[in-house]
């Protein structure tokens, strides 16, 4: 896939997830598997008003290239100025502008899926900020903001007069969330309906769900969210990596980058992911509720392996 000059020779990307895909887990991902990847969202408001928290979720590995930084907002001037900073802190080589996010508090702000019910405003934030900055801008969205306003299609042909160099798709409507079923054939509208490369997104949930949606919708890559959460693995044919490795590397970035006490209290959420089906898991997840030291972990994670890994 190709956005403007930037060559992107991966086939997944790893959505970006509030809370979980951080510097650490993409890194794990990215370990397993060539996958594009993208920061969390960041709120461009924050970046103005140069919020700190804001610029740790931009970091990007040095190996961490092509990559995008995400940034979200309603207001063109701001998310110019937003845009300029993320790309300076992340380095990143794409900007990526959410219009799909559909979270009641992000939506009640006329940002993230707001903006496809206006869709005058988007065009003019999709332009403000490709005038502003020098990379390739893409923009995340849905099929619509709700089931009464299907306007994908149109929508991305006015976002590209804009200047947007390419488009992620999620198969679902703002008022849908994450339920439902993902609409592949709407996606298939978007990428009939522009020139600029496509990512599709929604219910690819293994490597041969990724190759039928390819093929139902015509998109350049399929994007994988919530299946990668406790199984990076998802990104390879099964069998070949253990989640329990994984689950050890991953805490190992998360202390070298958060510390231990942060790294313990974020890594037993993830744990609770990544013991999703093996043997005893409800016992696992009792007992990471009380780990607090890198110790305490690792003598997790070896009864999880004598225990056995389904998924290895």
């Amino acid at each position: 896939m190709k956005l403007l000059n930037v060559e992107i020779s991966a086939v997944a990307a790893l959505a970006p997830m509030a809370g979980v895909t951080d510097w650490a887990f993409r890194t794990v991902c990215r370990e397993v598997a060539p996958v594009y990847t993208v920061t969390e969202m960041v709120s461009a408001k924050a970046l103005c008003y140069q919020d700190k928290k804001s610029r740790q979720l931009l970091r990007l590995g040095g190996d961490e290239h092509p990559a995008a930084a995400q940034i979200f907002g309603s207001d063109p001037g701001c998310m110019a100025e937003g845009a300029l900073r993320a790309l300076d802190i992340s380095g990143a080589d794409v900007l990526d502008i959410n219009m799909g996010c559909p979270t009641p508090k992000i939506v009640r702000n006329g940002d993230g899926c707001a903006l496809m019910r206006s869709p005058e405003l988007a065009t003019n934030i999709v332009r403000t900020v490709v005038d502003a900055v020098k990379v390739p801008v893409t923009v995340k969205m849905r099929l619509g903001f709700d089931g009464g306003s299907l306007n994908a299609a149109e929508f991305a042909e006015r976002l590209e007069q804009a200047g947007a160099s390419g488009f992620c798709v999620h198969g679902r409507t703002g008022r849908q969330g994450y339920s439902g079923r993902a609409d592949w054939s709407g996606i298939a509208k978007v990428v009939k309906a522009v020139s600029v490369p496509v990512i599709a997104n929604g219910d690819i949930f293994s490597l041969s769900d990724l190759v039928r949606c390819l093929k139902v919708t015509g998109a350049a890559m399929g994007m994988i969210g919530r299946a990668s959460m406790g199984n990076p693995c998802v990104f390879v044919p099964e069998g070949q990596t253990f989640r329990t490795d994984i689950a050890r590397r991953h805490f190992e970035l998360l202390v070298s980058d958060k510390g231990e006490k942060v790294a313990c209290l974020e890594m037993r959420r993830h744990l609770a992911w990544y013991t999703r089906g093996l043997p005893f898991a409800a016992f696992f997840r009792r007992e990471m509720n009380t780990l607090a030291t890198p110790e305490d972990f690792a003598r997790l994670l070896r009864r999880m392996d004598r225990e056995g890994d389904p998924y290895g």
